[in-house]
């Protein structure tokens, strides 16, 4: 027996998708969400909120490395590419 109504599930298997980057997982869930009643405004909350809670331990890395390579750029910015070569990486996950 779940405590959770289908429309909880459907939030929480969103966080857990977007927690493990895990495209098929979204291409799953969002459609489910929908189906249990959740708007896309709803199902954009959680998505958004989810990112937000998985970018903070990416953030302390980032940090740490900084701390670690005083004056050396690190992250996305410190790589060698355009604005649009930066976006194609990651839309793409550093597919080709």
């Amino acid at each position: 027996m779940s405590h959770l109504t289908p429309r909880e599930r459907e939030l929480v298997a969103l966080g857990a998708a977007i927690g493990s980057n895990c495209e098929t997982c979204i291409e799953y869930h969002v459609p489910q969400a929908k189906k249990e009643g959740l708007t896309e405004a709803e199902i954009s909350e959680a998505i958004r909120l989810a990112d937000r809670v998985k970018q903070v331990p990416a953030r302390r890395v980032l940090s740490a490395a900084a701390r670690l390579l005083p004056g050396q750029p690190v992250g996305l910015e410190a790589q060698d590419s355009t604005p649009l070569e930066t976006a194609k990486v990651a839309a793409t996950g550093g597919r080709s």
